[in-house]
């Protein structure tokens, strides 16, 4: 018999977002990863008032990456750094276990230290190389601040949110993206509903014949 974890804020936490982001992408399709990496630019630039902001050394950016990670319940930290990339690694997710339910969160790691990256650098591209949401014992994640380092979710040319804004008021751009996939998600719904009156309809002439 399976033994049942205690019920915490956290997991709870963990689980509803996990399941939130499983039944979006079965609705949505491909186009629930945009919404992920939209999301964790923006997250990353709202917890990057949380810091100094002074200009940052790959060393300082290191830091506050785990230090990001590991204060929502990850266990993340520093494998390598030098002046062209960092590489973080951890041992737990903050999603917990559940994140294998929604693999594609992983993009909202990527995101939030791509967008990081590239606002202090100018330039950010993550690599997954592991993932505990894939099945790999731990993760480990490569942010480089320049190209041609290995190939990866490339961030550049970011907008910057003005001072005292709100990172989360959404650009038009991301605003016609949403009404786009929302409009997608209402027309699936609705060809399902089709497809299944005229079922109905079939079922109902062959019991007349």
């Amino acid at each position: 018999m399976n033994q049942i974890q205690p019920l915490t804020a956290s997991r709870f936490l963990g689980k509803l977002i996990t399941q939130y982001a499983h039944i979006h992408q079965r609705t949505i399709g491909p186009g629930a990863q945009e919404y992920i990496t939209q999301l964790g630019i923006r997250t990353g630039e709202w917890l990057e008032s949380y810091y100094p902001e002074s200009s940052w050394t790959p060393d300082d950016y290191a830091r506050v990456i785990v230090d990001i990670k590991n204060s929502i319940g990850g266990e993340f930290y520093i494998s390598e750094v030098n002046e062209r990339y960092v590489v973080v690694k951890s041992n737990s997710c903050p999603f917990g276990e559940q994140v294998k339910d929604a693999p594609h969160l992983c993009g909202m790691t990527s995101s939030v230290f791509g967008g990081i990256a590239a606002r202090h650098f100018k330039y950010g591209e993550v690599n997954l190389r592991k993932r505990i949401a894939l099945g790999d014992p731990g993760c480990e994640v490569m942010i480089a601040f320049e190209p041609g380092i290995e190939d990866g979710d490339r961030y550049e040319n970011l907008p910057v949110t003005p001072k005292n804004g709100d990172p989360f008021t959404w650009e038009e751009d991301a605003i016609a993206l949403l009404n786009k996939e929302l409009k997608r998600s209402d027309d699936m719904v609705m060809k399902l509903v089709q497809e299944l009156e005229d079922l109905k309809k079939q079922v109902d002439q062959n019991k007349t014949v």
